[in-house]
């Protein structure tokens, strides 16, 4: 079987290489826009990076009144577990030689300040109870908190009420490292093929039932057929999906949203002193993408702190795209849905429009407002993150990510962004059994499956803590994150 994967991102380069893994008879070439994998959203500054367990981000665990929701936080922490069983796997393969290339161990934590303080209590003591957050720590106490995250806290005044959390055994992800090694290892010893500088134009089926894939490769048209197509190319997926032709297609509106981080350099005494990941709570109106979260960043060996993100509208598809890439794929019928949205989220449209005029001077305002003195302590500078395309589906915005696959099971694709490539390996074998569903019925690809992930039900470690554990502590250890015996 012929399988063609339009993005070599985290998500197409995951798909390939679990679907190699379970189905090597599998004819699978990938085609990317850049000249290299992982190069676009999936690189290291232009995704936030971090492993999203929901160990930090209150937007994870919505409150009404005086209930929190968990359910949220449930799912992406049992999805990011299912995730380390599979790079647990390709360090243990030799696929990947060292997992500090592209994972390191570090702190996660939120702090709020004073108006805040009751909703961070009610959260620590709904998700303390469960054993994905049994080793969560909560505080009040300056010097404690201080302890955690001196960056945030070394220059703020002692009578300011603050709280926080930790979880210690949060981690860094380098996505970008992570796609390069994945692709070097399916194409070397895979056999997977990927065509670099590859544009993918339109794609549409055959009379044969096959689809073709019409792209421009360094200028010239080039065709290819598949019998089965997966469309992982970040917001480079809805015009495609427009011209698919599928019944489908007509839910599916992209609304794109972009944004820059403060970064500065710091030495590796200096990112010994701050080992953290650390949320605050986002402002009224904004994206859940936009809490503002002060990070330690490891690429390439080198160390860095990312300050933001500071949100921005900018309707193109994908960085390097422009404008009229995304003009052209909407559509007379998705009129009324950017209106719906327009309308209805007119204060998120509004923050959006207001943060893409911001400043160098105001992002470091918003610094010292999150960690007092901090701007004067580095050398910081903006850089321009990923761009995101959020789903538009029946005129509704929606965060998160959709699974989407045609009838026949001959096309499918991922729309979406957060946590988007914290949860890949999980996302992409959901889109495999959907969209392959008979290689699975092979007594090679189940005993496969299991050996790439001892469990991969998200029900069973939700609802059963030994067995949680028993995965977590074998594949934290492959991965060499560590838990102290006081923690």
């Amino acid at each position: 079987m012929n399988v063609i994967i339009i993005g070599a991102g985290i998500m197409g380069t995951t798909f390939a290489t679990l679907a190699k893994e379970l189905a090597p008879d599998l004819d699978i070439t990938i085609l990317e826009r850049l000249d290299g994998a992982g190069a676009g959203n999936s690189s290291a500054f232009w995704n936030a990076g971090t492993g999203h367990e929901a160990n930090c981000e209150l937007n994870y665990t919505p409150v009404d009144e005086e209930v929190i929701s968990v359910e949220k936080a449930l799912k992406i922490h049992a999805q990011f577990n299912v995730a380390k069983q599979f790079w647990a796997y390709l360090i243990e393969k030799g696929a990947i030689k060292d997992p500090k290339t592209f994972i390191n161990q570090t702190k996660h934590c939120t702090i709020v300040s004073e108006s805040a303080i009751e909703e961070l209590r009610l959260r620590f003591k709904e998700m303390s109870g469960h054993h994905f957050f049994e080793h969560m720590r909560y505080s009040e106490d300056f010097d404690e908190i201080k302890s955690w995250i001196p960056y945030i806290m070394d220059e703020r005044p002692r009578h300011e009420k603050m709280a926080a959390t930790v979880i210690e055994t949060g981690t860094d992800v380098n996505f970008g490292a992570l796609t390069e090694q994945m692709a070097a290892h399916a194409v070397n010893d895979m056999g997977v093929k990927i065509e670099y500088g590859t544009h993918v134009k339109r794609v549409h089926k055959s009379p044969t039932g096959r689809w073709v894939i019409e792209a421009e490769n360094k200028g010239k048209p080039v065709q290819h057929k598949a019998d089965v197509l997966f469309v992982g190319a970040g917001g480079g997926a809805f015009p495609l999906l427009k011209k698919s032709h599928l019944p489908f297609r007509n839910r599916f509106t992209g609304f794109p949203v972009g944004g820059r981080f403060l970064q500065a350099t710091i030495s590796e005494e200096e990112a010994r002193h701050y080992r953290a990941k650390t949320y605050g709570k986002a402002k009224v109106g904004a994206p859940p993408m936009s809490v503002p979260h002060l990070d330690l960043r490891v690429v390439n060996g080198k160390h860095y702190l990312l300050f933001g993100p500071f949100a921005s509208f900018k309707p193109v598809l994908e960085r390097g795209r422009g404008f009229f890439d995304y003009l052209s794929s909407i559509r007379l019928h998705d009129i009324p849905g950017l209106l719906n949205v327009i309308l209805e989220h007119f204060p998120l449209v509004k923050y959006l429009v207001s943060e893409t005029f911001k400043g160098e001077k105001s992002m470091l305002e918003e610094l010292d407002s999150f960690a007092p003195g901090l701007s004067r302590k580095f050398d910081w500078k903006p850089i321009e993150a990923g761009q995101r395309v959020q789903i538009i589906k029946d005129g509704d915005l929606q965060m998160g990510t959709e699974i989407l696959v045609s009838k026949d099971k001959t096309y499918g694709t991922l729309l979406g962004a957060s946590p988007g490539a914290s949860v890949s390996p999980e996302v992409m074998l959901r889109c495999l059994e959907q969209l392959l569903p008979s290689i699975f019925s092979k007594e090679d690809a189940k005993k496969k499956k299991h050996e790439i992930f001892p469990e991969d039900d998200l029900d069973t470690l939700i609802s059963q803590p030994d067995r949680y554990r028993e995965i977590r502590d074998a594949v934290n250890q492959k991965l060499g994150i560590t838990r102290s015996e006081a923690q």
